[in-house]
Parts: C-alpha cells; structure tokens; sequence
C-alpha cells in the first residue's frame, strides 16, 4: 500500500512517498481503507517542529480521515466490515478528563496517521460517520468539528438566544458557526474580505465585521450588541486577537482558546472582566458521537475550501500553509 511518512522535518522534501505492506488488524482491532483525510494547522506545525508534542521522525502525518472498515480483528463487536468511519484525533481518550499519556497519543504525530491507504486500530479509536456525509466530508470531522463542538458545550452552557463570537474562517470557526445556529445562538462573525463576508452569512451568521474596515472590532461588536457584549467566544485567532476578544464580551462570558497563541505579552487590563478562559484541546471520542448525533440530525455539511490526490499532498500542504483558504483543505485517495 502507499504511505507518505515525514523522513525528515522542516521541509515537504521530507514528505516521502513509501510502499509497504497492508498491515493486519490484532485482537481488538479493525483495518479501516482511507477514502479521505484532511489537513489541521497541527499538521503544519508537526512538519516544520513547532508542535506541543515531538513527533517520530518517519511517522505518517495527518490526524483526520475518514473510510470503510475493510477487517476486523477478533473480538470486534462493535463494528463490521463495510461500516463507514472516522478516526478519533485522541485514540484512547474515550470520556472524562483528558490525562497524560494518553495526550501524547495522537495520529500523525507520535503514532501513524491517516496520510496512507489504510489505517489499522482498536475499534474504539474510530466512530461511525453520519449517514449523508461523503468520506471528503467525514475525514474534516476528528480534530476542527470536534473542537468547535467541545468549545461550545464542554464549559459554560450554551443557551439558544446567546450570542457567539468567531473569528475567521477556518475549519473550527466554520464549524462554530454552524453549531451555534444549530444550539439557537446568535452569531458575530470577524472576517477580512467582503467574499469571506459571504461565506460567514451564507452559513448563517447573524452579523458579520469586516476587521479591515473596523480594527478595533471589539467596539463595533459591543455596538451590535447594544453595549451587553457576547457570551461566548471562540477564539481560534493568537495574541493580537486575544485583548478584542476578551474586550468584545459580556460579563460571565466564557472564552474557548483553540488557537495555538504563540509568543507575545497581554496587557493586564484585558483580564479585568469577568470572564473565564477555558483551554480547548480538541475533545473525546464521547464528544464525537455527540456530536455526530447533532450533526446526523440537522443535516449538516462541513464547508471543503479544495480537495487534492493523493499524489499532491505536498500541494495540499503547501495550499493549507498559505492559510487562504476557506474551510477544510482534504486529500483523497485518488
């Protein structure tokens, strides 16, 4: 079978392209051929070694992907041949609180990823994907829906009338939007370009801010909300974003913190309102099926900026770093 595995870091010439043989699934196990995966910025920061967690040099990348169970091993019960799956980003976190080591554990990074033509695994790293989505679709699920799933319902309660804040227009802040219409929130989008206005209000965002013509967006979300502010926000943005976002809420918000901050100082007097900074790390294999229940129920679709071959993964590498895209950028297996 092909695999890409990264023979070195830094730069996509370590991308290699490698054939080896189909691995066996052992008790426990299911083998599950890879029809779609998709890139996160994790990815980029575990190709140039910037990531939280050292990665094994020769690992297949990718974290998210998403394809049909083609054998079991023994004692699998919970799955059969010809079911329809995507990996869990934490392959052995199943519920509760996440621990070490189990946070190292991750595909694409300290163990084999989904950047091959099958994956083999216990049957409990893998959920079932709802029925409507395509395997492009199901493979951007594992890390930026589960994430912006976890942001809006792993803290404070997301009630239907309040209102969210997101920023961008990547996966998780796509994914964002579309869970809070879908909760019965509110939602004030920040983008920077009028056509990524359009793509924000054709998911449904209620308000939409054009950072370009308003830099201090904070005071133009606090104007659409007549002063009260959000109450929650989703913050996929880094250290510049941090302070508006933090200004932008209303009293008792609830931060989530996806974004990978980087280094950078924050000014004491952004921390004075009462608000609660909650650090996201993705989520558990409950909060997948949870998820997926929502997302079965109301029919929704992930938004796919471009798919590639498999044969241009350095391609989708290179598109995905340049980071203009809108939504999820995957690879297919053709």
């Amino acid at each position: 079978m092909r695999a890409y595995r990264m023979d070195e870091f830094d730069s996509l010439d370590g991308l290699v392209l490698h054939d080896q043989p189909v691995p066996q699934p052992g008790h426990g196990q299911v083998l599950v051929k890879i029809h779609a995966r998709a890139l996160n910025y994790r990815d980029v920061l575990i190709q140039r070694q910037r990531y939280a967690f050292p990665a094994l040099r020769g690992v297949v990348p990718l974290s998210d992907g998403a394809g049909e169970v083609v054998a079991l091993g023994a004692g699998v019960t919970s799955m059969n041949v010809g079911d329809r799956v995507a990996a869990c980003y934490f392959p052995r976190w199943q519920a509760g609180r996440l621990e070490m080591p189990m946070a190292m554990d991750q595909f694409g990074c300290q163990r084999d990823g989904m950047l091959a033509d099958c994956v083999v695994a216990d049957a409990s790293a893998w959920v079932h994907l709802p029925a409507h989505l395509s395997y492009e679709q199901g493979s951007t699920l594992p890390c930026a829906a589960v994430t912006a799933w976890n942001a809006l319902t792993g803290g404070r309660s997301l009630m239907s009338g309040d209102t969210v804040l997101t920023l961008g227009t990547g996966g998780v802040a796509l994914f964002a939007l579309q869970f809070a219409k879908t909760l019965g929130a509110r939602v004030i989008g920040i983008t920077s370009s009028s056509q990524k206005v359009a793509v924000l209000r054709s998911l449904g965002a209620d308000e939409v801010v054009d950072r370009t013509q308003h830099p201090d967006w904070a005071n133009e979300v606090r104007r659409l909300t007549q002063g009260a502010g959000v109450d929650h926000v989703v913050e996929t943005g880094a250290i510049d974003t941090l302070p508006q976002s933090l200004a932008a809420c209303a009293a008792n918000a609830e931060v989530a913190l996806v974004a990978a901050l980087g280094a950078g100082a924050l000014d004491a007097s952004a921390l004075r309102g009462l608000v609660t900074i909650r650090r996201v790390f993705v989520g558990s294999r409950a909060s997948f099926v949870s998820m997926n229940r929502a997302i079965g129920q109301h029919r929704l679709e992930p938004v796919i900026d471009r798919a590639f071959s498999f044969d241009e993964a350095r391609l989708a590498y290179e598109h995905f770093a340049a980071q203009k895209h809108v939504g999820k950028v995957v690879i297919t297996s053709e």
